[in-house]
């Protein structure tokens, strides 16, 4: 049976508070002054000096871990997935390891975006001086050039960033199901410009600067005694101080500050930067964006602050359960219009894949991604592997509409909203997409 070091430190206390519990009120003036010590004691911190050091490699190679040639985590020795316990009864320590493993992994898929998907990493601001704080995106050579279409990509909040929908799905599972990489290659294939947002690189971290105490000793003017006296108050603060941070921080783990990043120190603020100074400025006539999460709350408040551009821009959305709100986020009624008519969120369900979900907002249809995994809605999963033909399928339709010569409308997935967008079919009527796959319950 082992014992922590916190459960020793804490014990001499609570034999002596169970000893002059028995005595008279000098004994319960000493209780209370007992429990107002313990109530001070953070339990969580003391745990800390059980821990081994904070100490990660930097590298996959150092984790021993790599991605196989199905895009899968394995251990390099056993070949085994990732074990999140590496140690058992330290969750905190196992934690710090993930977390390690993951910023190792989010510059890994930076290096895939740019050396096999091609993608140039743009800074930003665009006119940041060397020293500020940056931030960056990714965009395929003809993103700004190409005359006809444009796919905007943006993941939902968190940890992930540019290029990501979910981390644990890169670690658990394997790339493709976690980034945006299959989005970005089938994109580039059909035609499309890319730009791939990172609405979360927010702020950069740098070590808090540590604040000096000025020692009473410079103050030479003040007469001996006195300054023998403040140096004794000093040295004894002090150690009080080095004493109390020995346990509040044993790893000693650095003090971090957050520098935010110009105008785009939120995703919100991100997204409207990125369209007023790439996607409005870009040639395509007609502009696509894939949205998941918090995602889809950017794109929202990017519709309220540039709505007249949106509407002249963007042809279609497609949202991955979109955390947006339209009442909260106070939507107007033209929005709300131009969102049910132009935009789709596949959301957690169970039912067949889209199949109609029933909303209380009024915005945009909501139809089944077929899994009840919030993670996994970056992309319609009706089959193995994931499917990405309902996006493209209907964003083709837009571009080649049945009406006017292009390809049938596909059966096996229904994307009745960009069908409604171009006004093909009546309000009310039955899509051909439900005449060829009678699974199909969604209605205009």
């Amino acid at each position: 049976m082992s014992i922590s070091l916190s459960s020793l430190i804490l014990l001499p206390i609570w034999i002596n508070m169970s000893q002059i519990q028995q005595g008279g009120p000098d004994e319960k003036e000493k209780t209370t002054a007992l429990k107002d010590l313990l109530s001070r004691i953070d339990l969580d911190e003391l745990m800390k000096k059980d821990e081994p050091p904070l100490d990660f490699p930097d590298t996959l190679e150092g984790f021993e871990y790599a991605f196989n040639e199905k895009g899968q985590l394995r251990h390099i020795k056993t070949g085994e997935p990732f074990v999140f316990n590496y140690r058992e009864d330290l969750h905190r320590w196992n934690q710090k390891r993930y977390e390690a493993l993951g910023e190792i992994i989010t510059k890994y898929v930076y290096d895939l975006l740019e050396k096999d998907c091609n993608l140039k990493k743009i800074f930003i601001p665009v006119d940041a001086t060397e020293s500020e704080p940056k931030s960056f995106i990714f965009m395929s050579e003809d993103a700004l050039t190409n005359p006809q279409k444009l796919m905007v990509l943006i993941h939902g909040s968190g940890v992930v960033r540019a290029g990501q929908w979910a981390r644990k799905l890169i670690i658990n599972e394997d790339l493709d199901s976690g980034t945006q990489i299959p989005f970005i290659k089938r994109a580039m294939d059909e035609g499309y410009g890319v730009i791939v947002l990172n609405p979360n690189e927010n702020c950069i971290e740098v070590e808090k600067p540590k604040t000096h105490v000025q020692s009473s000793s410079d103050s030479s003017d003040e007469p001996v005694e006195k300054r023998e006296r403040k140096d004794k108050v000093f040295k004894e603060t002090k150690k009080r101080r080095d004493f109390y941070e020995k346990y509040r921080n044993p790893q000693r783990e650095k003090e971090m500050m957050q520098l935010y990043i110009r105008e785009n120190g939120s995703p919100e603020e991100h997204t409207v930067y990125v369209w007023d100074h790439f996607i409005a400025k870009s040639a395509a006539e007609n502009v696509f964006f894939v949205a998941h999460s918090y995602g889809g709350l950017a794109f929202v408040e990017l519709m309220i602050q540039r709505e007249a551009d949106v509407k002249s821009k963007v042809t279609a959305v497609a949202l991955t359960d979109s955390v947006h709100n339209v009442w909260h986020q106070e939507a107007g009624k033209t929005i709300r219009e131009w969102m049910r008519e132009n935009c789709c969120n596949w959301v957690s369900s169970s039912e067949p894949l889209d199949t109609s979900v029933e909303s209380m907002l009024p915005d945009c249809p909501r139809v089944s991604a077929a899994t009840l995994q919030h993670a996994e809605k970056r992309i319609p999963l009706g089959e193995e592997p994931p499917s990405i033909d309902p996006f493209f399928e209907g964003f083709n339709l837009l571009w080649f509409p049945p009406a006017f010569g292009g390809s049938p409308m596909p059966s096996d997935s229904c994307m009745l909203y960009f069908v409604q967008s171009l006004s093909l079919l009546p309000v009310g009527g039955l899509t051909d997409c439900q005449s060829k796959n009678p699974q199909c319950s969604i209605y205009f």
